[in-house]
């Protein structure tokens, strides 16, 4: 990947270029995003430059030997951690990110924009919370304890580490505090408030900012899960149920409820969780007047800036904490009718 190929963020890529060359090169960076914004691109272009042959015009050649194996994923000093499961695609007892390394390839080259339900789908974990385990520290600190193949920095890009659970950021601590001489660890999360604190306080933040609606097109036209008709269904039951709640219209919302059980698959109706829970995001942030990194369309401006408006300062904190446990609870085979009437029921409390 190189920055040539990046869709938006051209600030950002310069921000990195302009580190690599003055040598200020961080050994722990905390990229933060909304989902599909580029972060992984950005990940991956910046590693690619920093390990370049002959990098010119603020860019990687895209041809020497160390660009020809990072475009396909394989350069044997960069290594890729994330959140993973038992599945139909491994035999593994106990899977690791390595478990799946063929599948992760595939998608982040044809898509290095993905979302974490797409990497769900690719490895074959769709019904199941994918995790960072302890085994994936062990791992990695094994591989950065050997001397690198080639000249140039061992890298390690950790995607969602909100997936770590405190054991595995234990057994990285030292290793991200003191790494070995020209290492580097690149965390790209989705909600930086959930990355653990030992982890988070070490690296060096860069906010990756959302896409304008052209760029976002572009992107979503590289997506093979992608379904526009999907997404305007979410938004028009997103935006019923929002109605119905500012409007304390019960009745309806509680319709909206029912719809949401109805949806086909427990994969579905995660994602339109997931979907409903970047929406709340997006109002939080019209209310704080962020409006300009929010990545709202010009025809969905007006429905922000009405529920921004609507909504309580502490609806958006307790509804996204309330549609993560519903999340958690479609794994589990809990009754989905009962799910989503509990969830249209505490939204009505929260407004």
């Amino acid at each position: 990947m190189q920055f040539s190929e990046i869709i938006g963020n051209a600030e950002v890529a310069k921000a990195l270029v302009s580190m690599a060359d003055s040598g200020r090169v961080a050994h722990a960076m905390l990229m933060y995003e909304n989902e599909g914004c580029g972060a992984l691109a950005l990940a991956l272009a910046y590693v690619q430059y920093l390990n370049c042959s002959n990098p010119h015009d603020g860019d990687s050649c895209g041809e020497c030997p160390s660009c020809r194996q990072m475009a396909k994923l394989i350069h044997p000093d960069v290594h890729y951690v994330f959140p993973v499961n038992k599945g139909p695609k491994t035999s593994d007892d106990k899977p690791t990110s390595e478990s799946y390394l063929k599948y992760w390839r595939e998608l982040a080259i044809a898509n290095p924009y993905f979302v974490e339900a797409d990497l769900q789908r690719a490895i074959g974990i769709e019904s199941k919370n994918g995790l960072i385990a302890v085994a994936e520290a062990r791992n990695i600190i094994s591989k950065l304890s050997l001397t690198a193949v080639a000249d140039g920095y061992k890298a390690v890009i950790f995607y969602l580490p909100e997936k770590m659970n405190q054991e595995t950021a234990n057994r990285l601590l030292k290793m991200v505090e003191e790494p070995p001489v020209k290492t580097l660890f690149i965390f790209i999360t989705h909600a930086p408030e959930k990355v653990l604190q030992t982890i988070f306080s070490r690296c060096q933040s860069v906010r990756v900012m959302p896409l304008t609606k052209e760029e976002a097109q572009k992107v979503r036209s590289l997506n093979p899960f992608d379904d526009s008709e999907e997404y305007n269904a979410f938004m028009d039951l997103f935006s019923d149920l929002m109605n119905a709640v500012v409007s304390r219209d019960l009745m309806s919302a509680l319709e909206c409820g029912e719809t949401m059980a109805a949806l086909e698959s427990r994969e579905k109706q995660k994602a339109f969780c997931t979907f409903a829970g970047e929406c709340i995001r997006k109002i939080f942030m019209f209310q704080q007047n962020l409006q300009q990194i929010a990545g709202v369309s010009e025809q969905e401006q007006e429905f922000y800036v009405t529920m921004a408006g609507r909504c309580g300062r502490k609806f958006c904190s307790r509804s996204i904490s309330d549609i993560e446990k519903v999340v958690a609870m479609i794994d589990r085979n809990v009754s989905s009718k009962i799910l989503f009437t509990d969830l249209v029921n505490r939204m009505f409390l929260n407004i």
